[in-house]
């Protein structure tokens, strides 16, 4: 069952394979030209600029028609522990080199296992064509927990329902 979040808070990948395609194809076509200073200059301004962008995302998502980034508190997410025939539950991360929603969902996700104490597998699926395939992910961040996904931006609030197995709300 897919759970979708507020707005169109992800990254489709295509976009995030496209920023790194202009990475390399600067470089290729400096280095092609006899340009190896910009070459050079190329290859470390660009991923800093990517650096940069990443950090401040959280204050410029609204001007960029994102929307806000806000959270929602879970108000329960001390509750038990989840636990599913004995074992802990591990909670799957999709995630792409480049997009600004991954690391806000990460962090918000590290927060609620300290209270909840469940398992984050972090799966990077920029260069994975076959998970990508494999699982119909077009889109990052995506969580999954078991047959539950919840793909996009999530709030605190629904990262702790899609956990403790509430049923959540389909925007």
């Amino acid at each position: 069952m897919l759970y979708s979040s507020t707005m169109k808070q992800q990254c489709y990948l295509v976009a995030i394979y496209l920023n790194w395609l202009i990475l390399v194809g600067g470089v290729g076509y400096l280095l092609f030209t006899h340009h190896y200073g910009f070459a050079i200059t190329w290859l470390m301004a660009l991923p800093l600029v990517m650096w940069v962008y990443l950090r401040v995302f959280p204050s410029i998502s609204q001007a960029m028609g994102y929307g806000k980034v806000d959270d929602t508190p879970a108000p329960d997410a001390k509750g038990p522990e989840p636990q599913r025939n004995g074992a802990a539950v591990i909670v799957t991360l999709y995630t792409g080199l480049g997009c600004p929603f991954c690391p806000i969902v990460e962090k918000r996700l590290q927060a609620l296992r300290e209270s909840m104490n469940f398992k984050i597998e972090k799966i990077d699926v920029t260069l994975r064509p076959d998970i990508l395939a494999s699982r119909g992910i077009r889109a990052v961040p995506v969580i999954e927990l078991g047959e539950r996904r919840i793909q996009g931006n999530a709030t605190t609030e629904q990262l702790a329902d899609l956990i403790l197995g509430k049923p959540a709300l389909v925007s």
